[in-house]
This record gives structure tokens, C-alpha cells and sequence, in this order.
């Protein structure tokens, strides 16, 4: 699966939150000072292209949906680190994001109950 560019995923991260829209909602979810109209569906255009979105024209409008869900993007880009960071080992993965946000021994104990509990349920 392509990695997204930070502007793809920008607009990506509004139709997945909006189940699709068109340019112009789209457009209206970015802060002020928002993109031009036309960025957004270049920026559009390039996500059809890979896959990202499909485009079906309603009333002579274009609706954007996605067409690759947010779970599976994200999944593919942290395999991705994974593998690409931290030799494929989930273990210093976790070791570094533990590291990183200096988490108490309770915490990570914590968050080792709340995984055993995820993984029984599954």
C-alpha cells in the first residue's frame, strides 16, 4: 500500500472522519485559512489515483468515499515502522514508546493487563 503525504493525509483524515463529502465540504472541515477548492481536488485526484478514494458523481457533484479504511492504513504504516525502525520487533517498538513517554512501571504493568484482557476477548 503507497504512504500517504502529509497533504494527502490531511484530506484523507476528513473523508475517513466524514464517510466521504465533497470538495467543497471537505474543504470546509481545514482550519482557516482553508486551501483553495482546487488543491483539494488535485489533492482528491491523486488519492482516486492511488486507490485511496473512489469518486462517483451524484447530481453532477462528485462524492468522494474512501475506499481504504483508517484501520488498515494505519496498521500498514506501523508494520511499516516496525519493520523498517525497530527490525520487525514489536518488543523494542514498545520498548522505545516506553522510553519515550517515561512511563512508571505501574502504568506499563497496566497497560500489560488492559492487552491480556484485549487478547482474551478477541
Amino acid at each position: 500500500m503507497n504512504q500517504l503525504t502529509k497533504a494527502e493525509e490531511q484530506v484523507m483524515r476528513i473523508v475517513w472522519e466524514l464517510q466521504g463529502g465533497t470538495v467543497q465540504t471537505i474543504r470546509e472541515q481545514f482550519k482557516y485559512p482553508q486551501p483553495a477548492r482546487t488543491t483539494v481536488a488535485t489533492v482528491l485526484s491523486v488519492l482516486e489515483n492511488k486507490g485511496f478514494v473512489t469518486r462517483q458523481n451524484v447530481e453532477r457533484v462528485n462524492v468522494y468515499r474512501p475506499a481504504v479504511d483508517k484501520t488498515t492504513y494505519s496498521k500498514t504504516q506501523l508494520m511499516g515502522v516496525m519493520k523498517n525502525y525497530f527490525n520487525n520487533s514489536f518488543a523494542s517498538l514498545a520498548l522505545f514508546l516506553a522510553k519515550e513517554e517515561n512511563l512508571t512501571i505501574d502504568e506499563l504493568d497496566a497497560l500489560l493487563e488492559e492487552v491480556r484482557e484485549a487478547l482474551r476477548a478477541s
